[in-house]
Formats: C-alpha cells, structure tokens, sequence
C-alpha cells in the first residue's frame, strides 16, 4: 500500500486541474511541498508563485525549498521536511536534470518513505515523466532509465503538443512489458491507495499495451 498518486500531462498549478482538491483531501492536510527542482534553470520563482496562488485557492500552504542542485538533495532539513510531508509534488521542467538531482539521494529515499507511507505524491510533466521507470525523453521520443517508483509504466506528458507521426514512433518502440499512457496538459492519471487507476482533468488519456490501444485497466 501507498499514498495516491497522480502523473500530470503538464501546465500545472492552472484553471482546469480540478483534480488538486481530491488530492489535498487525499492527504488529509492542507499543506503542499512543491519541488521545483525540474525548472531549475527556467526561472523556478515563477513556477512557485504560481503554485502558491494556485493552492492558496484551493485553502492550502505551499512549502518549496530550493532543491536545484545534487548537493540541494543532500541537505538533512530538505529531506527532513520531504519526509515528513503529507502531500509531495513535482513540478514540471527537465526530466533530465530532476533525474540527475534526485537519483540515489537522501531526498529521493525520503520521498519513498512519505509516500510508501501514506503521502500523496505528483508528478507534472518532467516529474510525472521521470517517477516511471522507463522514462520518455521528450526531446526525441525514445526511452530511458527513470526513477522507477512505478515500473513498467512510461508516460508522454503534454501528449497533446505531441504529432501524430512522434506519438506512433515512441509507441512503436516501448519496451517489452511497459505501458505508455498519453497525458496531455491539465490532465492526470491518478492511482488511488487500492491500486485503481482513473483519469480527471480537461484532456483525454490514450494508453498502449504492447503497442496496441488498451484501457486505463492496463496500467501497472
């Protein structure tokens, strides 16, 4: 068993992510931890203020320490608040670069134990990308190692910027045994403590198993 869990298409913290009150009720809480740590190098205070307007609407508190750098994740007070945190979300930014962050850290193995726990855990665009294991690069479309809190599941964040020709080469290629689920902007696939998978937001999710069209029912 562990907490909910939400992958986001992307443009989070935005009209139409209905889906964050259900969360926060899930967390039992009214405090958010949000890691912009994927957005390190795209002027992150912009993400954060958005964020905080953003829950402050829905009556919560935003924490965001400034977890940027390798070193940032290895700060005992960073992995102490990510640990004791009820509801944990990474924002958006690159994949790349939150995977280099994060990988084999203390704030990583933190994140787990909230999460295993009990905590809500999200994940927009680069952050729902890189907690699957493999991990799409959006650069090009092909596949890469990711953090692997889900395994055998690989998402396509803003799947609706994606072209039809991007999309058909990325699943074409997915690895035996993995999942791809589009999720375009303002969209989640959230797991619920029992396992189900559903899907809110304004888009709508496509998933493939073994390379063909499949059901929400398919995901690991």
């Amino acid at each position: 068993m562990t907490g909910t869990l939400a992958l986001v298409g992307g443009d989070e913290f935005a009209e139409g992510c209905t889906f964050d009150v259900d969360l926060l009720a899930a967390s039992g809480g009214n405090g958010v931890v949000v890691l912009a740590t994927a957005a390190a190098y795209e002027r992150p205070e912009r993400l954060v203020t958005r964020a905080v307007a953003w829950f402050a609407s829905l009556g919560a508190r935003v924490e965001a320490p400034p977890v940027f750098t390798r070193p940032d994740a290895l700060e005992d007070h960073h992995v102490a608040l990510i640990r004791s945190a009820a509801f944990v979300y990474l924002a958006g930014g690159s994949p790349m670069h939150l995977r280099s962050v994060l990988k084999d850290s203390p704030l990583l193995d933190a994140l787990i134990t909230a999460w295993q726990g009990g905590a809500v855990l999200a994940g927009s665009g680069a952050g729902a990308d890189v907690l699957c294991d493999p991990m799409v690069d959006p650069r090009g479309g092909a596949y890469t190692v990711g953090l692997g809190l889900v395994g055998g599941l690989a998402v396509i964040p803003r799947y609706d910027t994606w072209s039809h020709d991007k999309v058909h080469r990325t699943v074409g290629i997915a690895p035996d045994g993995v999942v791809v689920a589009g999720v375009p902007a303002r969209t989640a696939i959230i797991r619920d403590a029992s396992g189900s998978w559903r899907a809110d937001g304004v888009g709508e999710v496509d998933v493939w198993s073994e390379h063909l069209p499949a059901s929400l029912d398919a995901l690991p």
